[in-house]
């Protein structure tokens, strides 16, 4: 496969799962919002907190004046000037769906060119203003259905594998991030862990993975840190957690070299990265996380995901001149 369209077919991914992630973060803390003011605690640090872990300070200062709720829905919805913003993510997925249009189907594209013309004709910012849940909602939907729609029409061929590793690196990374939210939201004084804001700001970091109802059937009892960060790290069954990403990716990546999985051979860097970071996944315990700490260890996590995502732009895309990668691709791989 030529390397413009592995690098196209991997953005398309990654960008419609960055706008899906970002679009579920947003609408989990604006129902947040409405928990905390009745817990009485400090809305300001859940929008700092976004901000920060989302390592986009720098730009956001650049356009509003402050922090506040209205500004960080705005950035992360709607900035045209942020390259990670639903907006942005689903305007590049489009792009680079355009550009491999003989590698996927007709209904992929149809779909993305549906969610584009929804934030073009002006149809978004009239729903986001009569209701934000249901335009959330709406993101949410017509994202999934892209990816329903391309599991059910296109050939799981290698182009196939590509659009899953993009999925996968980016799902992990995502997961680590939103845990890592919750490492910047600090509890009100007085309050204590496993108190009722605790238990709200846990409960919203499951939301925001999509992970409440799974982990409730997971386990039985209260919501607590320890198995939430267990579960998001850990599971080896729900597809929202890294242990799972890491796995499909490495999975993905054999597929397209032709190495088999088992043989501890590798034939690519990006297999080694992978194939390591899946084996510490494997064997590291939730007691060994915490001793370490948590933001720590989230952050080591994403740095291995970036040097993942490094090499596999140096096996598969390494030809591409820097003037045809898109922004937020140089911004990447600049990390």
């Amino acid at each position: 496969m030529l390397s413009r369209v592995a690098d196209a077919l991997i953005w398309l991914s990654r960008y419609t799962e960055r706008a899906e992630n970002n679009a579920r973060m947003m609408d989990v803390n604006l129902q947040l919002m409405l928990d905390a003011q009745l817990l009485n605690t400090r809305t300001q640090q859940h929008w700092e907190s976004i901000i920060y872990t989302l390592e986009d300070t720098e730009l956001f200062k650049k356009h509003y004046p402050e922090i506040t709720g209205d500004a960080v829905v705005d950035f992360v919805t709607f900035q045209r000037k942020n390259p990670n913003s639903v907006y942005s993510c689903l305007a590049l997925a489009r792009e680079n769906a355009r550009t491999v249009r003989e590698q996927i189907s007709v209904e992929m594209w149809e779909q993305i060119n549906r969610i584009y013309l929804f934030f073009l004709t002006g149809d978004a910012h009239r729903l986001f203003r009569n209701s934000t849940y249901e335009f959330f909602k709406w993101i949410l939907e017509a994202s999934q259905l892209f990816q329903g729609i391309s599991e059910a029409t296109m050939a799981h061929d290698e182009g196939w594998e590509f659009i899953q590793l993009g999925k996968f690196l980016e799902r992990a990374d995502r997961t680590s991030r939103i845990l890592d939210i919750k490492y910047h939201i600090l509890l009100p004084s007085g309050e204590q862990i496993g108190g009722n804001v605790d238990t709200v700001q846990w409960m919203a970091v499951l939301k925001s993975c999509s992970a409440l109802e799974p982990y409730r059937k997971h386990y039985r009892g209260l919501v607590e840190p320890w198995t939430v960060v267990e579960f998001l790290i850990k599971n080896q069954t729900f597809p929202r957690s890294i242990l799972f990403c890491v796995d499909s990716l490495d999975h993905s990546i054999h597929k397209i070299t032709g190495v088999e999985r088992g043989d501890f051979q590798y034939k690519v860097e990006a297999e080694r990265l992978s194939g390591k970071l899946l084996a510490d996944l494997c064997y590291v315990t939730i007691d060994e996380v915490f001793q370490f700490g948590l933001h720590e260890y989230l952050d080591r996590i994403q740095l291995r995901l970036i040097e993942i995502s490094k090499a596999i732009y140096k096996e598969f895309c390494e030809w591409l001149e820097e003037e045809q990668l898109e922004p937020a691709q140089l911004q990447e791989q600049s990390l």
